[in-house]
């Protein structure tokens, strides 16, 4: 039986060895926006020509559509607080929560010069300024928010 996730002891220590390895190796940054954009870049050009982040980015969805399989199917129980909290109509104001979160997120990340793992993972440890602030900044963003819910729920 397939565990849902890596214990942070073997994830972490491999992750930080990816990162390391792919700024020796192709003097690149680990990031999924990176990843996404080449692909939509490349779809744009109408050219199946793909860099190394285009096919970083099919690995993860291919990798994920893979342990999703070997697990016995997807396994989505809905998003916690939100889908326990809102019924009806309210799974409409959930959806349309999320869109707006995820389009403010990938603005955010283009406009931050990366996303969360490309400025924590890859700028953080080539102690980019820009990163470190970044990094500070979706923390601080994550724990005010957290703490937010906690007193309106």
């Amino acid at each position: 039986m397939l565990h849902h996730q890596l214990p942070w002891y073997v994830g972490g220590p491999v992750l930080g060895l990816c990162v390391i390895a792919l700024r020796l190796i192709l003097n690149g940054r680990l990031g999924v926006t990176g990843a996404y954009t080449d692909v939509i870049d490349n779809a744009r050009r109408r050219s199946v020509a793909l860099d190394w982040r285009g096919w970083f980015f099919v690995g993860l969805l291919v990798g994920g559509a893979a342990f999703a399989l070997i697990a016995g199917g997807p396994d989505f129980h809905g998003y916690g607080w939100l889908t326990e909290t809102f019924h009806g109509s309210g799974q409409i104001v959930i959806a349309l929560l999320l869109l707006a979160a995820g389009v403010l997120i990938g603005y955010g990340s283009k406009t931050a010069g990366g996303c969360t793992s490309g400025n924590g993972l890859s700028g953080t440890s080539m102690l980019s300024p820009a990163s470190l602030v970044a990094t500070a900044t979706f923390f601080g963003t994550a724990i005010a928010v957290s703490f937010l819910i906690e007193a309106v729920i």
